[in-house]
C-alpha cells in the first residue's frame, strides 16, 4: 500500500512536468514569435471495428461489360486479380446479383488506393437496383440500394409526316413506345399497309424516372389512333385471371384478335390480292393468291396466330417456307425465308407473335420480300379483308366499372392532349 507521503510526491512530480512543459512553449514562443506552438492532445482513439479499411486518396476506373462477359472477365480488364475477381464473383452471387444477365453496355466501376489496391467495386445491373462490395479487413462486404420509381402519367400527342416512328421521334420519345402502341392496334389496323401522312395518334403513358432521369416506360393506360376518319381507341384494362394488362374499345370489346393483320411490324406492301397480276419470273398473267411484304433479308417474320407447324422447309417455287394450321379452318403460310428459326419444325405449336422465320428472297423470288398467304378450308382468301374471329369482350361483371373508366380515361386524354 503507498502511504501518503510518496502519492503527494507522485502528484507534484505530475504538476511539476506539466509547468515545465508550458514553460517550455512560452519561451518557444517568445524566442520564435512565429512558431506554432505545440498542442499537448491524447491520442488518437483507434478507428472502430467496423469501418471498412478505406485509404485515400482514391481513383475510380470505369470498365465497360461486353457482350460474352463474366464477371471475373470484366474485372480482370479493370485491373483486379483473379483471386480477388473470383472471390467478388463468388460474394455478388450469394448477395442476388444475377451474373448470368450481364448485359453488354452496363458498367463496373472499381476505386482503387494509391498503392494499386482495390477497395470498392460498385455494379448497377438496372436503374433502380445498386450492388457496392467494399473493403473489409481481408474480405468485402456486399451492400444493395434500391431506387423506387418515380411514375409519372404523361400526355403524348403527334402527327405522322413520313413515318410512325419518326413522328414519334420528333416528339423526343423512344421506339419503344411505337412498338407498344401498335401492339394495342395490330389486329385492327395494318401498320405496314395502312399508315398514311396526316395520322394522328394520342395517349396516356405512364413514365418512370430514376430522380430527373428518365428510364423507361410503364403502362399505356389508354390511346387512340385517327386515319382517314376512322378513330381506334384502346383502354386498358386488368381482365379478371391476368396474364398482363389487356386493351378494348369504348364498349368493351377487346382489341386482341385471333389473328393479326400483318406477319411483319413494320414494312411495305408491294403486291396485292389478285387473281391476275403479271408475274415477273414466270411471265404472263397468273393469280397471286397473297401479299407480298418488302423487308430486308433477316426481317423477324411473326406467326400471325395460335397454331401447329404442318410444314417447314424447302417448297419449290416458294423457297424456304412454313405453313401452320389455326383454329376454324384456317391457314397460314409464310414463303421465300432466308431461314427458320431454331426448334420450328413439323408438329411444333406455336404462339401468336412468335418469330418462325426472317425474311429472304428464295425460291421464284426477284428481291427479298415475304410472300403471306391465308386459306380458309383450302381455300386462299385475302388477309387484309378478311374478319377474323374477335376476341373475348368484357364480362358482364365488369363491364359497369370498365365503361366508367373508359370514359374517364377518353375524357382525361382529351384535355391533357386535344387535336
Amino acid at each position: 500500500m503507498i502511504g501518503p507521503m510518496p502519492k503527494r510526491s507522485v502528484v507534484a512530480a505530475a504538476l511539476l512536468a506539466a509547468s515545465l512543459s508550458s514553460l517550455a512553449a512560452a519561451a518557444r514562443l517568445y524566442l520564435w514569435p512565429g512558431a506554432q506552438v505545440p498542442l499537448l492532445l491524447p491520442a488518437p482513439a483507434a478507428p472502430p471495428a467496423t469501418e471498412p479499411n478505406l485509404a485515400y486518396p482514391v481513383t475510380t476506373r470505369s470498365v465497360e461489360v461486353r457482350p460474352g462477359d463474366t464477371l471475373v472477365q470484366a474485372l480482370g480488364r479493370a485491373g483486379v486479380g483473379a483471386r480477388a475477381a473470383a472471390e467478388l464473383s463468388t460474394l455478388f452471387t450469394r448477395n442476388g446479383v444475377e451474373l448470368k444477365k450481364l448485359r453488354p453496355g452496363n458498367a463496373l466501376e472499381v476505386s482503387w488506393t494509391h498503392r494499386g489496391e482495390p477497395i470498392e467495386v460498385r455494379y448497377a445491373p438496372s436503374a433502380w437496383v445498386r450492388f457496392s462490395a467494399v473493403r473489409w479487413g481481408r474480405s468485402w462486404a456486399i451492400t444493395r440500394a434500391e431506387t423506387r420509381p418515380d411514375v409519372r402519367v404523361e400526355a403524348v400527342r403527334g402527327e405522322v409526316r413520313r413515318s410512325l416512328f419518326e413522328a414519334i421521334d420528333a416528339l423526343g420519345e423512344s421506339p419503344q413506345l411505337v412498338v407498344a402502341m401498335v401492339e394495342i392496334f395490330e389486329s385492327d389496323f395494318d401498320f405496314t399497309a395502312d399508315t398514311r401522312v396526316g395520322d394522328r395518334f394520342r395517349l396516356l403513358v405512364e413514365k418512370r424516372y430514376a430522380g430527373e432521369g428518365f428510364v423507361n416506360y410503364g403502362r399505356i393506360l389508354v390511346a387512340q389512333y385517327v386515319s382517314a376518319g376512322r378513330v381506334l381507341s384502346g383502354v386498358g384494362w386488368v381482365p379478371e385471371r391476368p396474364e398482363r394488362d389487356a386493351f378494348y374499345d369504348l364498349d368493351g370489346r377487346s382489341l386482341k384478335k385471333s389473328f393479326l393483320k400483318s406477319p411483319l411490324e413494320f414494312t411495305r406492301i408491294t403486291s396485292g390480292f389478285t387473281y391476275a397480276r403479271p408475274h415477273p419470273i414466270l411471265g404472263g398473267v397468273r393469280p397471286h393468291l397473297a401479299i407480298d411484304y418488302a423487308a430486308p433479308v433477316g426481317t423477324p417474320v411473326r406467326a400471325v396466330a395460335d397454331g401447329v407447324v404442318t410444314a417447314a422447309g424447302w417448297d419449290g417455287g416458294n423457297g424456304v417456307s412454313v405453313t401452320i394450321r389455326h383454329r376454324s379452318g384456317y391457314a397460314t403460310m409464310y414463303n421465300h425465308l432466308s431461314k427458320i428459326d431454331a426448334g420450328v419444325r413439323r408438329g411444333v405449336r406455336v404462339r401468336q407473335r412468335q418469330v418462325i422465320g426472317y425474311v429472304g428472297a428464295t425460291g421464284l423470288a426477284t428481291g427479298p420480300h415475304l410472300d403471306y398467304r391465308v386459306s380458309k378450308h383450302g381455300q386462299f382468301v385475302n388477309p387484309l379483308s378478311e374478319r377474323f374471329i374477335p376476341g373475348e369482350p368484357i364480362g358482364a361483371a365488369q363491364r359497369g366499372r370498365f365503361l366508367e373508366r373508359a370514359h374517364t380515361m377518353i375524357r382525361q386524354l382529351e384535355a391533357q392532349a386535344p387535336f
